[in-house]
């Protein structure tokens, strides 16, 4: 019988041997010894023996918190150090807003904001809290209904975005999408979706507590339908056309007002089929009934809100 086998033996006979009584205790060990060829003396000891405890090394454990999981993840997703030299939609910023009232504990609503830096069209959706795979659900939800393809994505470094599901999410296609994130601290750096996140969330819902799962619906309910028409085909913004110092102050010159639905039609870029869907879709709408269903729908919402003591701005 090897040395193994006798361990192994050793092991399997060991705790009947201590719950035994003193005439099964002298069987056991009459067998013992049979098989193993041991000592009478020595196979004592050894069943009676407490098993080794298993050191532990000396030192500190090992932590592998989420920051460190997202520390790795930033050596994977590039900092964006251009401008992208954008002259075509489909590179967009996206971030996230807080519906938490005053507080961040707990449960609530989030909302997740994407706009497109050439044309300024925007999506907005909400999501019960932000975890990796309900905000991964919305950005796809967002890009099935956006009228052009992604071709750059950009983020700040929350773990809602900085995470496996949504590196696999653009780049394993057949036409990988530029992912690529903000610095730390520098808001600055995702300046156009942040714009957005006051015009299309803040002065929508401004500042309440969400803090009930059924107002995620109902949320999006009005993001993917009234709130984006009305703010994609009547709202026009304005571009930084130029920005020069004189002395110590900055003169900005912007371009002519137009409508995120105007500049994506004079891009150049879409198809015949898709211009003439959206041209349907446009003659369709009526802003003063899409602003009517606005305010119906966002009454019902807010209802079920936990009034915050920021006060909520109008639409």
């Amino acid at each position: 019988m090897s040395r193994k086998e006798k361990r192994a033996y050793l092991k399997a006979i060991q705790s009947r041997y201590k719950k035994a009584s003193r005439a099964q205790k002298s069987r056991i060990l009459d067998e013992f010894c049979a098989v193993c060829g041991y000592n009478r003396k020595y196979a004592i000891r050894a069943l009676s023996k407490r098993p080794a405890r298993v050191r532990r090394k000396p030192g500190r454990r090992p932590r592998y918190e989420a920051d460190r999981i997202i520390g790795h993840l930033r050596n994977q997703i590039p900092v964006r150090t251009d401008n992208w030299d954008i002259n075509q939609p489909g590179y967009m910023e996206a971030d996230t807003v807080a519906h938490c009232g005053n507080s961040l504990a707990g449960d609530f609503v989030w909302s997740l904001t994407m706009t497109d830096i050439q044309t300024s069209w925007t999506e907005n959706r909400a999501v019960w809290n932000k975890g990796s795979a309900g905000v991964l659900e919305q950005i796809k939800n967002i890009e099935k209904s956006l009228p052009f393809e992604i071709l750059g994505y950009d983020c700040d470094n929350g773990s809602e975005f900085l995470n496996h599901h949504l590196i696999r999410y653009f780049v394993n296609r057949d036409k990988a999408v530029q992912f690529t994130r903000s610095r730390a601290y520098r808001k600055n750096d995702n300046a156009h979706v942040e714009q957005k996140n006051w015009t299309h969330v803040r002065h929508l819902f401004g500042y309440d507590r969400f803090d009930r799962p059924e107002l995620v619906e109902m949320m999006n309910d009005l993001y993917r339908n009234e709130w984006s028409q009305y703010q994609n085909h009547f709202c026009p913004v304005m571009k930084l056309v130029e920005k020069t110092r004189i002395n110590s102050r900055y003169h900005r010159r912007y371009d002519k007002p137009m409508t995120p639905y105007y500049r994506l039609m004079g891009s150049g870029i879409l198809s015949e089929e898709t211009k003439n869907r959206l041209r349907e879709e446009r003659r369709g709408l009526n802003p003063f009934a899409l602003k009517r269903a606005i305010e119906k729908k966002l009454k019902k919402i807010l209802r079920l809100v936990t009034v915050s003591t920021k006060p909520r701005k109008r639409i």
